[in-house]
Formats: C-alpha cells, sequence, structure tokens
C-alpha cells in the first residue's frame, strides 16, 4: 500500500510538472508538503518567495537587455516617414534620390543640433506632427514638446513656378527661436516643367 501511494505522488509530481510546462519543478516545496506532511503555511510562504525572486530576475535581465532608444533617432526615424507619407506615390519617385543625398542628411543635423541642447526630460516628451499637410499645402512635419504642444521645429516644401525652368521644390524650416519667422532654405529640388501633382496623392 505505501508503495502504491509512492507511485502516485511520484505519477502525480510528473504530471503536475508536464502541465504546468515546469513552473511547479519536482524539487518546489508543495511537493515537501505533500510527501513529508510539512505545515501548509510553511509551503505557501516559500511558495510566494520563488515567486518574489523570479520577477526580480526577470525584470533586472529586461533592464539589462533593453537598449534605450534615443529620442532624437526616433524623431529622425519618423521624419523621414512623414517626408515619403507627404511626397506620396506619385512625388517620391521623381525626388527620391536627391532628396536622399542631399535634402534629408540637412535635416538631420538640423533636427540633432537643434534638440541637442535640450534637457533629458523635455527630450522624452518630443512629438511629432501625425500626418502631412495635403494638396499645396506646405507642411511636411513639426517637431513639439508634447507637454506644452509649443512647436519647437517646422519643416515645409514649397513649390515653385520658375520662369523657362519648371517647378521646384524649396524645402526650408522655421524654429521658435525667432517665432517661425525666419524662412530658413534647406535646398531645392527640380521637378519638371509640368504642373506637378498635388501632395499624398
Amino acid at each position: 500500500m505505501k508503495r502504491l501511494k509512492k507511485w502516485w505522488q511520484k505519477t502525480l509530481v510528473f504530471l503536475v510538472a508536464l502541465l504546468t510546462l515546469g513552473i511547479i519543478p519536482p524539487n518546489h516545496s508543495i511537493w515537501d508538503h505533500l510527501e513529508n506532511g510539512q505545515d501548509s503555511n510553511r509551503a505557501q510562504s516559500a511558495n510566494y518567495k520563488n515567486i518574489g525572486v523570479a520577477e526580480e530576475t526577470v525584470e533586472s535581465f529586461a533592464d539589462e537587455n533593453t537598449e534605450t532608444v534615443d529620442p532624437i533617432d526616433s524623431i529622425l526615424q519618423l521624419a523621414k516617414e512623414q517626408s515619403y507619407i507627404k511626397f506620396g506615390s506619385k512625388i517620391a519617385p521623381v525626388i527620391e534620390d536627391e532628396f536622399e543625398q542631399r535634402i534629408f542628411p540637412t535635416i538631420e543635423q538640423i533636427i540633432s543640433s537643434a534638440l541637442a541642447n535640450l534637457d533629458d526630460e523635455t527630450k522624452r516628451y518630443l512629438t511629432i506632427s501625425g500626418k502631412p499637410g495635403g494638396n499645396y499645402s506646405e507642411r511636411i512635419f513639426h517637431i513639439a514638446d508634447g507637454r506644452s504642444g509649443q512647436d519647437l521645429l517646422r519643416f515645409h516644401v514649397r513649390t515653385e513656378k520658375r520662369p523657362l525652368e519648371g517647378y521646384y521644390y524649396n524645402f526650408h524650416y522655421h524654429t521658435y527661436e525667432d517665432q517661425f519667422a525666419s524662412h530658413h532654405t534647406i535646398g531645392d529640388i527640380y521637378y519638371s516643367k509640368d504642373t506637378p501633382p498635388k501632395w499624398l496623392s
């Protein structure tokens, strides 16, 4: 009879370990209680202690292995995405190469240097506008302090028709430092002599 009881206990330990995918291992205090008749309160407190240790380990492991994302890097990535959303499928193929080689590297430099002097707390709350302006609107994206909603930088592109030459895209930006009054040129990209399509098209 005692042998049969031992066999059932071993089978039970194996089945529970199998069903819980090893969460309750065979050497867990719950089995000491079943096999040796230990006080259930002691087994319960041991169980909570084990859970606490497991949670701390997971948290410290996550902390060690989570790379800190630089807010400015995130803004730069979103800035490029917003730019291509604005260009749409008709304009992007025509200006993509020049945008990548000349315009966007300058935009990156402007953003990085303008935002580098902000304190860490402000950097954490930086936001970028969600949708570029369509039709013939100039807005590509605006970067703001998410806490106050105050714009810090505004990046725009204006369509210009130049006599005998055709249409150009003038990329420029405005900054809060002069209340967005000045027009700071980034560069121009030639489009065509034909009237360009609307943004976002």
